[in-house]
């Protein structure tokens, strides 16, 4: 039994065929190779990515200006100018190093300078607006310490040398 038609039954598994072309629509255009890279007003080639496969390539007119976001040659930028960073005071990095050093290498020598140049860029950062306040008065603090320490283990040594010497006179006499 046929319907009105007139096609032949087909099975359930077996895909229905496609309809045939219609000659009335225009074939589709061949895949055109990709155009060559636009020259750079500099003379370097601007890479081109290749179109994705089955999309047609953009043949308008190419941009040739500037990238979005960066200004032209000449032109200033957009939004504020960015303020330049302070210097940091030099009798400041100074007088840490030398604090430190008077901890560590050369014991009281260093530390005196250390004391003295953290005093003196405390008194120019009150008035010249540089960074370096923290290493100034770290190097301060530092330098007061390691003087401290060494004037500490002087006065120590020189109590037990005065003391041994006391003891030492007594003992080399007999009664």
């Amino acid at each position: 039994m046929t319907d009105a038609t007139n096609t032949s039954p087909q099975h359930p598994d077996v895909p229905p065929t496609p309809p045939a072309p219609d000659a009335s629509l225009p074939a589709a255009p061949p895949y055109a190779p990709p155009a060559y890279p636009q020259a750079s007003p500099y003379g370097h080639p601007q890479p081109t990515a290749a179109p994705a496969y089955g999309q047609p390539q953009y043949q308008g007119q190419q941009y040739q200006g500037q990238p979005y976001g960066q200004p032209a040659y000449g032109q200033p930028g957009y939004g504020y100018a960015v303020a330049p960073a302070r210097p940091t005071n030099v009798l400041a990095i100074i007088s840490l190093v030398a604090s430190i050093v008077g901890l560590t290498i050369i014991p009281f020598l260093a530390s005196i300078p250390g004391i003295i140049t953290g005093h003196m860029a405390l008194k120019q950062l009150k008035t010249s607006g540089e960074n370096g306040r923290g290493m100034a008065l770290w190097g301060t603090i530092l330098g007061w310490i390691g003087a401290g320490f060494w004037l500490l283990l002087l006065v120590i040594w020189l109590v037990v040398v005065i003391g041994l010497a006391a003891t030492a006179s007594s003992v080399g006499q007999y009664s």
